[in-house]
C-alpha cells in the first residue's frame, strides 16, 4: 500500500449543474468520479471516500415539507442521514461496477455516521451552510416570509437556505471506520456537512 487518502466529494460535485437532480442525472455524474476512485485505489492507495449533501439533503426536506399533509416531515437530522445512505449508496455502487471493469478486488462499505458536536456552537444562532435548490431574491424573501428559512445569495448563482454546520468534535463510528479500511474496505463516512 502506497498510503491512506481520503477524497472528499461535495454535494454540488456529486450532480451535473445543468441537469434535473434525477436519480439517473445523479447516478450518471458518480460514475465518472467513481472512475477517478478506482484509479486511485489501483495505483496501491488506501481510500477513504467523504461527500457533502448541500443540494441533496435540501431537496428531502423539501420532499418532505411537500409531503406533511399526508405523513409528518421528519426532522432535519434524519434527513441528513437519509442523504448519507442515499449518495452513500450511489458511490458505492458505482465504485462496484468500476471496480469489475477495471479488475479491482476490493469491497465498499457506507458508513452512516454521527458527529458529536457543542451544542453551544455559534453555528446554531449564525447558519452558515446552503443546501437544497437556488432561488430568485422574490422566492428567496417568500420562503423567509413563509417558513422562516434563513436565505443568503450563494455566489452570484441565487440564493440558497442555509442550516447550521457546528465544528465536529468526535465521530462516533471512528472505529468500525477504522476497523474497515485496516481490513482493506473503501469507506464512504462522514458524509453531510
Amino acid at each position: 500500500m502506497k498510503g491512506k487518502v481520503v477524497i472528499a466529494l461535495g454535494g454540488n460535485a456529486l450532480q451535473d449543474k445543468d441537469m434535473v437532480p434525477t436519480a439517473e442525472s445523479q447516478l450518471n455524474a458518480v460514475r465518472k468520479t467513481a472512475s477517478y476512485i478506482a484509479d486511485i485505489i489501483k495505483e496501491g492507495y488506501s481510500v477513504i471516500v467523504t461527500h457533502g449533501n448541500g443540494p441533496q439533503v435540501g431537496n428531502i426536506v423539501i420532499q418532505n415539507e411537500t409531503a406533511s399533509n399526508i405523513i409528518p416531515a421528519m426532522p432535519f437530522d434524519v434527513c441528513g442521514a437519509e442523504s448519507q445512505g442515499m449518495i452513500g449508496y450511489m458511490i458505492q455502487q458505482c465504485l462496484g461496477e468500476v471496480f469489475k471493469e477495471k479488475n479491482i478486488q476490493k469491497d465498499v462499505a457506507t458508513i452512516v455516521t454521527q458527529v458529536v458536536v457543542d451544542k453551544e456552537d455559534a453555528e446554531f444562532l449564525h447558519p452558515t451552510k446552503p443546501i437544497g435548490p437556488f432561488y430568485s431574491k422574490e422566492e428567496a424573501e417568500l420562503l423567509e416570509k413563509e417558513k422562516g428559512y434563513q436565505m443568503v445569495e450563494d455566489s452570484g448563482r441565487g440564493y440558497r437556505r442555509v442550516v447550521a454546520s457546528p465544528e465536529p468534535k468526535e465521530i462516533v463510528e471512528l472505529n468500525t471506520i477504522k476497523l474497515l479500511e485496516r481490513n482493506g474496505v473503501v469507506v464512504i463516512t462522514a458524509g453531510g456537512g
